[in-house]
This record gives C-alpha cells, structure tokens and sequence, in this order.
C-alpha cells in the first residue's frame, strides 16, 4: 500500500516538473537507441521513483553522494521526519474514515470488535475505524410485510402454511399478511439469527392458536376482524419474549376459504343456510303481519263485549229502577197507571207499523187505517205549504189538509187521561 502511495506522488511530482516532456537534459541512453524523442511514449516509473526520491532527499535535507547518476544519499534526520509526516498522513487518513452518515429514519448500530457497542441517531457521526470498530445501518422506518399462506399473489397459495385446524374439526384454508416495524435495532441484528423466517413462524402458530379456539362459520364469517385482532396481540406478546425488537402494526386476512376439495359442498351447505334464513325472514315477516292483526281483532271483541255487556247491564238496571218506580205510581192509582201503560206500549207498537187495523165493538166491520199513506200525505202537504205563495186560510187550493191521526190520537190521549185525573180527585176528596 505504501509502495502505490509513493508511486501516486512521484507521478504527481513528476508531472509538475517542467522538464517533463521537453527531454532536454534527462534523455536516456535506451531511449536514443530506440530514436524516438523524449516526451514521446509513457513515462517511465522507474525513472519516476528515482525522481521523488532525489526530490525527497533534498527536501528533508539529504546531501548528494559520490556516485555516477548525480543521486542522493538521505541522512538519518531526514529519513525520520520523512517517515513521520508519511505516518501522520496515513494515520489522519484512517481516522477520516471513521465517519459515516446515518439518513433519517435509520439507526446505526456500531460494533467494537464484533460485539454491540451503541447505537447512534440521524446525522453525521463518527466511530473508530476498521478494525477497531464497525457499523450497520438499519432502517426502522419502514413498514415491512410479511405474507403468510401465499407469495406475492392469493392464487400463489402455500398449502403447508395456509390449512389450519378449527375448533369444530373442520380445515379452513387462510392467508394473511403481517405488517411491523423495527424499534429496537440492536435487538433486532442480535437476538435472533434469521430474523424474516422467525417472524414467519409466530405469525403462523399466532393463526393456528387463534383459528384452533373459534368454530368454522364465525372465522368465516362475523369473526374475521376479530380474529386479525386476537392474531396480532398474540404475536407481539411473542415477539416480545424472544425480544425480537419488533413492533405488529397490522394484520390482514387476504382470503377465508374452506378447502378446494371441498368448495362445491361446502357451496351447497351455504345456500341451504342461506335458504333456511330466507324462509325464517319470511316466515318472521308473515306472522309479524298476522299476529297484530289477530290481536287487534281480539281486543276489538273483547272491547264490543264489554260495552255490550255494559249496555245490557244499564238496560237491565234502567229497566228495574223504571220499573220500581211504575209499582210506587201503580199502587198510588192503579187505573190510571195501567191506562198510562197501555197508552205507552200502544204508542210505541203503532211508531214502527204502517197499517192498523181496528175492530169495532158493535159489529164484524173492521176500520183500516193506512198510517205510511196518511203520513206521507201529511208531509207533502205541508211542504206544499211552506212553497206555497198564497197565504193560508184563502181557499186558493180549494182542498184543505187531511188531519194527522197521531196528533189526533194524541189529542184524544191527554184528554182521557185529564178526565181520569179529575175522577180520582173527586174519588179521593169524597173518601
């Protein structure tokens, strides 16, 4: 190395020699044999070692010597402080070497004779040189991934990895993908040997533990956010024991399937759950129809009955209290009472019949009375009048109203009951 290192110079101490090239002075004997010029061809190194060290004798103060050629012999000061700067140059040349940058988002790691030291931040920074001590740099920034169950593609599917046992015997095939981050460096370089293939294998056992505690249809279906979850927990308590120094930011199911043996039965089992859940919606929709209607009907009854029950309950009780009453008022005048009863019931059996016929006593003839006619006589007739212009009482018409049988009846009624009244007054006032 120190040989190169000398060459380099003599060249560049050569090359600033003004002779360099003319061949004025310095034309070798082999050189005019050949007949070429000087400056024509290379440089030769030979010839240029001799130069740098004449030209380091007469810097360091080397005296010249006896011989032919014109050389110089270096005394043992000049040798010395020769070999001294020599050393210092290399020596501030190796400890430049010691510094190293370190990017953001990196951590460098410095080692003294292979074994951990420190660890330095971003930046500029500056560590005994090689082979004192040495340095990686690692990136835990970055978010690495790690796929369980394929390789760079779902379809690319790794069957060793991906079959996995449930709770409820079944084989269910799973791929997913990890996603961590390093933060401890050292720990990462360090604790483990082959550090990818060790993440590999906890995220495994982490989905098998997981998927081997839940049946079938929940790591299929509902379950699938929980299953990432509960998978991610478990691998970083791992991580943490076998102090990796690496943090679980995510964990991704790429793809839940059975099987591809068994795809097409377990297709058909879906759509028959799938069917059996249809018909139980429609079913549950069918009585949710029917069932308030029922209810409704039923209350409705029950509440018609009871204000049926309470009509005939208040009937009965009017027709009792009304009855009480008619005893007390038939005991104070039995006639009149029993003439008042037969009025009332003949009135209200005569208010819903149209015809009546009545028997005379002193012969077979019979008198109709035709009460739908003379009524609706009756009616149209006072319409006539109230349209009428001509007053009433001028004979215009020429025909004069038909009386009203009721208010005859009426009439004939009150009057009866007036007499009766005043007869069982002077009955009373003679006793």
């Amino acid at each position: 190395m120190l040989v190169s290192l000398f060459r380099k110079i003599g060249v560049f101490f050569s090359v600033n020699d003004p002779r360099w090239g003319r061949g004025e002075k310095d034309e070798t004997p082999h050189q005019a044999q050949d007949g070429k010029k000087p400056g024509d061809g290379p440089p030769d190194l030979d010839q240029l070692w001799r130069d740098f060290n004449q030209r380091l004798n007469r810097l360091f103060g080397g005296k010249s010597g006896g011989g032919g050629g014109g050389g110089y012999t270096p005394d043992a000061r000049g040798v010395g402080i020769g070999a001294g700067i020599v050393v210092a140059v290399i020596a501030f040349l190796w400890l430049v070497s010691g510094f190293f940058i370190v990017s953001e988002g990196q951590t460098g790691v410095v080692l003294t004779f292979g074994k951990f030291d420190h660890t330095t931040p971003a930046g500029f920074n500056w560590r005994w040189p090689y082979p004192v001590q040495s340095h990686e740099v690692v990136n835990v920034s970055q978010v690495r991934t790690m796929e369980v169950g394929y390789r760079a593609s779902v379809r690319n599917k790794q069957p060793k990895e991906a079959l996995m046992l449930t709770d409820d015997e079944n084989i269910i095939d799973i791929q997913f993908a990890v996603q961590y981050k390093l933060k401890d460096a050292a720990l990462w370089l360090f604790k483990n040997r082959d550090q990818e293939e060790m993440i590999r294998q906890v995220a495994e056992t982490s989905m098998r533990e997981i998927v081997g505690k839940n049946k079938m249809d929940f790591v299929l279906y509902e379950g699938r956010e929980k299953i990432a979850l509960d998978a991610g927990q478990l691998m970083q308590q791992i991580v943490d024991r076998y102090q990796a120094g690496v943090s679980i930011t995510n964990v991704t199911m790429q793809g839940v399937q059975p099987p591809e043996q068994v795809q097409a039965a377990f297709d058909d089992a879906v759509k028959a759950g799938q069917d059996r859940e249809r018909q139980k919606n429609e079913g549950q929709a069918y009585a949710n129809d029917v069932i308030p209607k029922a209810r409704g009907a039923a209350s409705r009854l029950m509440q018609e009955s009871e204000a049926y029950r309470a009509r005939v309950t208040a009937n009965a009780t009017g027709d009792a209290s009304r009855f009480k009453q008619v005893l007390a008022e038939y005991q104070k005048a039995p006639a009149v009472t029993r003439d008042r009863m037969y009025l009332e019931t003949m009135q209200q059996i005569f208010s819903s019949t149209t015809k009546v016929m009545v028997d005379a006593k002193n012969g077979n003839n019979l008198i109709y009375l035709p009460l739908d006619k003379l009524i609706s006589q009756a009616t149209a007739s006072d319409a006539a009048a109230a349209h009428s212009t001509v007053p009433p009482g001028s004979g215009a018409a020429g025909i004069s109203p038909a009386p009203d049988p009721l208010q005859s009846l009426d009439a004939q009624r009150i009057k009866d009951l007036r007499s009766r009244e005043s007869r069982d007054t002077r009955d009373r006032e003679a006793r």
